[in-house]
């Protein structure tokens, strides 16, 4: 495809892409109806206007109800007085500014340097991907759970480590997946960061404890417990290692803690390298993808997560390898085995999502560490020529435009750049529920 030179003919190009994708996300995929919003909505207004318990709504015609900790009711008070629509209005706002801050994190400080034109590929790439267009349906809380994570990565790559850990400790508070990010920090010796998350956590559950004690004891000693309250776990949606044990017919606990602990032992020594190494984009991406692993419960829209490993990916240079893997995450293949996963095709098809995440998390490129990037001493300064900047490679290695894919597109933002200076069929009327 020849790339246009002019503004004008940039301009066209733009407006057929956004084009093509709005036609294609208003009527390709199944659109989800904001059911998680639904939840929320019915749970603050059930919990404020009529005295029910936080727990006990369920949205009409369903079985699902609030899943979350009591905290993220609590924070989730300002849709009170809020009639539906405009709850909707300002779930789109606030997801959207919230992507905002995951893209200017990931594109790092040269972001302007990237112009209206490539911002505008990237963008038209990004509303293909099935995680972040179901984000988005589902009214689903999980890019502003990002955007507080990965504000703690700039503050470490930034060397303003005394601030980060709120942004981690508040989303842990708002849904427990993320607090394996705080155990991302110690392996990382960031003590203090590390204390700093838990200290919100333990902050903000006490809030939410002060507010409905009969919510948060429930909770804590009931609810969490039970996961049948969030969704069936052999729903193909559900792309976790327990997913894929419960798809096998294996719901008990114990193969999927082995298969949990294996995963963390890899994530441990991978990320304990990365962060020897200053590599902060790799350690957090590498803690997303491990929590989307081991958590019983991950529906595809939880994959959002995966963004950051996708910006390491272009770092190093893989950029067709990105292409691939992304290209698969528009799809919506697994739903292709929705009514039926059995056979060796149901189980490869099925998990699918599963393979790509535990394959970001075995081999997500990742910086050496700084001792092992030495020069000998023997060698002469002057003998020895000066080696690119792994840190901000020349613009002139990023082309105008990508013609091979979406993340090439997301290449052409800088994104690779940022992160490595440290930062149709329709599936089913199940829904996910609200996690």
């Amino acid at each position: 495809m020849t790339r246009p030179r002019t503004g004008r003919g940039r301009l066209l190009l733009v407006l057929a892409l956004a084009t093509a994708v709005t036609a294609f996300t208003a009527t390709v995929p199944l659109l989800r109806g904001f059911f998680d919003l639904r939840v929320y909505y019915g749970t603050v207004h059930t919990w404020v206007h009529h005295g029910g318990l936080i727990y006990d709504y369920r949205v009409p015609g369903t079985r699902y109800g609030f899943t979350y900790p009591p905290f993220a009711a609590v924070l989730m008070l300002p849709l009170a007085p809020l009639g539906r629509n405009t709850a909707i209005a300002a779930s789109l706002v606030l997801s959207t500014a919230a992507l905002g801050v995951v893209l200017r994190v990931l594109a790092g400080d040269r972001w302007r340097c990237y112009g209206w034109y490539r911002w505008s590929l990237a963008l038209c790439a990004l509303a293909l991907f099935e995680p972040l267009r179901d984000t988005f349906s589902f009214g689903q809380v999980n890019v502003v759970l990002l955007a507080l994570v990965l504000t703690d990565a700039r503050l470490l790559a930034g060397g303003r480590g005394r601030w980060a850990g709120a942004g981690i400790g508040l989303a842990a508070a708002v849904k427990l997946t993320p607090a394996l990010f705080i155990g991302m920090l110690l392996l990382a010796g960031r003590r203090r960061a590390a204390a700093q998350a838990t200290a919100v956590v333990a902050a903000a559950t006490a809030l939410a404890a002060l507010v409905d004690p009969a919510a948060s004891r429930f909770y804590w000693t009931r609810a969490l417990w039970d996961t049948g309250r969030v969704g069936r776990l052999d729903y193909v949606s559900n792309q976790s290692l327990q997913g894929v044990l419960a798809r096998l017919g294996e719901t008990g606990r114990p193969l999927w803690a082995l298969a949990a602990l294996a995963t963390l032992c890899v994530w441990a020594w991978r990320t304990r390298r990365a962060a020897r190494a200053g590599d902060w984009g790799a350690a957090f991406a590498l803690t997303a993808a491990a929590a989307c692993l081991v958590s019983p419960i991950t529906w595809v829209h939880h994959l959002v997560w995966l963004l950051p490993s996708f910006a390491v990916l272009l770092r190093a240079g893989h950029r067709r390898v990105a292409g691939a893997l992304y290209a698969v995450l528009c799809t919506s293949v697994v739903w292709l085995w929705v009514d039926d996963a059995s056979g060796l095709d149901g189980f490869l098809g099925s998990n699918l999502y599963t393979w790509l995440t535990l394959g970001l998390l075995l081999g997500l490129p990742v910086r050496q560490p700084r001792a092992a990037l030495a020069l000998p001493r023997a060698r002469s300064a002057s003998a020895i020529p000066a080696a690119p900047s792994t840190a901000s490679p020349a613009p002139t290695a990023v082309p105008d435009q990508s013609s091979s894919g979406a993340p090439d597109v997301a290449a052409a933002t800088g994104a690779a750049d940022a992160v490595g200076r440290g930062l149709g069929r329709s599936a089913s009327s199940e829904p996910t529920g609200s996690t």
